[in-house]
């Protein structure tokens, strides 16, 4: 380090001196005041390179010794690792030898109160270790037992789940190819396909019979929309499809009362059904007119 400083104090020395020497002729004798003028009047900063030698070495210096404070680190962490694993494995060690201890005690006392020998002791212990043995064997096989059939059960839950996630896979790729189809008789076939996985599929059934019912297949659609209405008497497109059916065979009041109970079921069948061409026979009932119109009435009058 000292090093580093003499040989920059030489190095700025002799850049004053030069730059003195310059500025004076050359029979001319140099002084020690021209060399104070010519460090007074110094501009450019020649001693730039030491400067930059200076702090490399100081930066060397300090890598140095954070390497050397690691490598400490690293001595004295390896140092306590080892004396812990000294203390642990003296206290295996007396752990170990405590057990012997105690199992050498335990057989002279068990001597002393009646048993003869050592070989007795022996045949004792291997009798009941082969009890107890048995005894985990029993437990431990019908545990296993009771493990296989649980497996076996959740086994047969997932293929289940399988099997119905690609059925509601199938289902709704039907479902919508039959949105996309125009011709009645092949919504049909949709929908028939769809029962064939599902046949309780209560939906199904009842837009069935809105297709049926396009075909003017009134009594089709009944018999649809009453099987959909036994799996679910609170499905309100069923009641609806119906009463559409019973109006298109003329059953006025059939098609008034399942016509209410959809619209009870859900409000927006009113004004499907004051449109419907299925029930335009029926704008000049008052019964109907009451289920349908009755909100209109009500607005009017007030």
């Amino acid at each position: 380090m000292i090093r580093n400083y003499l040989a920059f104090a030489l190095a700025l020395a002799f850049t004053v001196h030069v730059q003195a020497q310059q500025q004076l002729g050359p029979d001319e004798e140099l002084t020690a005041e021209d060399l104070e003028e010519s460090t007074k009047t110094l501009e450019k900063p020649m001693y730039t390179p030491f400067v930059e030698l200076y702090l490399l070495e100081e930066t060397k210096a300090l890598r140095q010794e954070m390497q050397n404070t690691r490598a400490e680190l690293i001595e004295k962490v390896v140092d306590k690792e080892l004396s812990v694993a000294d203390k642990t494995m003296s206290y295996a060690t007396d752990t170990v030898t405590y057990f012997f201890y105690l199992i050498a005690g335990a057989t002279s006392i068990l001597v002393v109160i009646g048993w003869n020998s050592i070989r007795d002791m022996r045949n004792q212990l291997t009798s009941l270790a082969e009890k107890r043995v048995n005894e985990l064997v029993v437990v431990y096989e019908q545990r296993l037992k009771a493990i296989e059939e649980q497996l076996q059960q959740k086994s047969e839950i997932i293929h289940q789940n399988q099997a119905e996630i690609e059925r509601t896979n199938e289902v709704h790729a039907l479902w919508l190819k039959a949105s996309q189809e125009t011709s009645q008789q092949n919504k049909i076939a949709a929908y028939d396909q769809i029962l064939d996985l599902r046949p309780d599929d209560v939906e199904a059934l009842s837009y069935k019979a809105d297709a049926v019912l396009e075909m003017q297949e009134p009594l089709w659609a009944i018999s649809l929309c009453q099987r959909a209405l036994k799996l679910a008497p609170d499905n309100g497109h069923a009641h609806y499809q119906l009463a559409c059916a019973y109006a298109e065979i003329g059953r006025w009041e059939d098609a008034v009362s399942d016509l209410a109970k959809a619209i009870d079921i859900a409000e927006a069948y009113r004004d499907d059904a004051s449109v419907d061409p299925s029930f335009e026979q029926l704008h000049d009932h008052e019964s109907f007119r009451n289920v349908v119109f009755q909100t209109n009435d009500d607005s009017t009058d007030a």
